[in-house]
């Protein structure tokens, strides 16, 4: 069948990517992997396999998927290997949780957190 694709990279329109990129690092302890320049209208946060591209362009706003009216929920799942450390390590960070750390009816154990921009994030995996 041939390779198998790798982890995707959601792309996040963000009010000002440089604050997003800061918010990622020192609340959900992404590392900033690019960012160019002191004021970045571009740049890419990753933890593990996980990476998200945010861009700042003027005029443009951020449009959450629930924003929208969508009836998605999430605007990136991310896997986590153990959500319940993970959580223990945003909550120290001092993060507000969207919806706490629990084991979902669809089988999922993880927990949501809104980020600057209004994204709902989930962060987990199959229970």
């Amino acid at each position: 069948m041939g390779a198998s694709p790798g982890p995707a990279s959601p792309f996040l329109i963000c009010a000002d990517a440089g604050r997003a990129a800061a918010f990622y690092r020192d609340y959900l302890g992404f590392e900033i992997r690019f960012a160019p320049g002191d004021a970045p209208f571009f740049a890419i946060v990753g933890k593990d396999s996980a990476q998200l591209f945010l861009k700042s362009e003027e005029g443009v706003t951020p449009q959450p998927n629930r924003l929208r009216g969508a009836t998605l929920r999430w605007d990136a799942f991310i896997y986590a290997a153990d959500p319940d450390a993970l959580a223990d390590d945003v909550a120290a960070r001092g993060v507000t949780f969207a919806v706490p750390l629990q084991t979902t009816h669809d089988g999922l154990r993880g927990f949501e957190i809104d980020d600057l921009d209004g994204y709902r994030l989930f962060f987990g995996r199959p229970a």
